[in-house]
C-alpha cells in the first residue's frame, strides 16, 4: 500500500487526491471532482485544500492533484461507504494521529528541525548559485561592451573632431553630394594635380596649398593592443567644398 501521509514541501503532514484515488481504488479524476463539488466554505477549502501542479514521470506533461490536512481528508471521504473504505478511513487517520503524536516527541521535533534548517540551507546555497550565474552574465555583458566601445572609439573619435569640426567636411561626404565615391573623388583630384598622396594623407599640391581649401585634423584611436596611436586626416572647408562642386560642375 501506498504511504498515506506525507510531508509537503512545507513541512506538513498531508495526503494527496492521487494517494486516495490509489487506496481507495477510484480514478483520480474522479476524486478531483468530488473535492471540487464539496459543500464546504471556501475559507475550511483554501485552509484544507491546496492545488499542486506535479510532471508525469511517464509522459512528462504538467498534471494537477490537491494536498490535503486530515481534516480536508476526513470531509472528502466521509460520503465513501463500504467496508474496505471504512478500513482505509481508519488506516488514514491512524497515520495522522501517529505523526501529530511524534509532533510531541522530543527526539523527532530535534529531527525535524535538522531536517528544515538542512532544506533552509540548500535554498539558501541555491540562491547563491543563482546570484552568482547572474552576476557572471552581468560582467560578460560589461567585458563585451567595454571591447565594443574600445573598437567604436576610433569612429567616435573621428566623429567628434572631424565630420563635427565646425565648417569642415570629410571627402566622402563631399564625394556622396557629387554622387561618386570618396576613392574616385581622391583619384580625379590625383589625376587633376590638385592633390597627391604622402604617408597616408591627401595633400593638396603646392598651387593650391593657400587657398584655405583644406584643414589637417588629429584624431586618436586604440590599437588592437589596446593601445592609443594617432592618425591625420585631410578635411575641406567650406570655401574648399565649395570648390570643388565648381571644379566638377565645370
Amino acid at each position: 500500500m501506498a504511504e498515506l501521509v506525507i510531508q509537503n514541501s512545507n513541512g506538513s503532514d498531508v495526503t494527496t487526491s492521487l494517494i486516495v484515488a490509489q487506496v481507495f481504488g477510484k480514478n483520480h479524476k474522479d476524486v478531483l471532482r468530488d473535492i471540487e463539488k464539496l459543500s464546504c466554505s471556501e475559507d475550511f477549502r483554501m485552509r484544507n485544500f491546496a492545488h499542486t501542479p506535479y510532471t508525469h514521470p511517464q509522459n512528462g506533461q504538467v498534471y494537477h492533484y490537491y494536498e490535503m490536512t486530515k481534516d480536508g481528508f476526513s470531509f472528502l471521504v466521509m460520503g465513501y461507504t463500504g467496508a474496505k473504505a471504512g478500513e482505509f478511513k481508519e488506516k488514514f487517520i491512524s497515520e495522522f494521529n501517529k505523526r501529530e503524536m511524534m509532533l510531541k516527541d522530543d527526539d523527532y521535533i530535534l529531527m525535524r528541525s535538522q531536517q528544515i534548517l538542512q532544506k533552509r540551507v540548500e535554498a539558501a546555497e541555491q540562491r547563491v548559485k543563482a546570484l552568482e550565474a547572474d552576476n557572471a552574465a552581468k560582467e560578460e555583458t560589461i567585458e563585451l561592451q567595454q571591447k565594443e566601445i574600445a573598437l567604436a572609439a576610433p569612429k567616435v573619435q573621428y566623429v567628434d573632431t572631424v565630420l563635427k569640426s565646425v565648417n569642415t567636411y570629410a571627402t566622402n561626404l563631399i564625394a556622396k553630394e557629387m554622387g561618386m565615391s570618396a576613392e574616385t573623388l581622391n583619384k580625379r583630384l590625383k589625376e587633376k594635380g590638385i592633390q597627391y598622396r604622402q604617408s597616408g594623407v591627401w595633400v593638396l599640391t603646392s598651387r593650391y596649398q593657400d587657398k584655405g581649401y583644406t584643414k589637417t585634423r588629429t584624431h586618436t584611436y586604440t590599437r588592437s593592443d589596446g593601445s592609443q596611436s594617432t592618425a591625420m586626416l585631410t578635411v575641406w572647408t567650406e570655401q574648399g567644398r565649395e570648390f570643388l562642386h565648381s571644379l566638377f560642375k565645370a
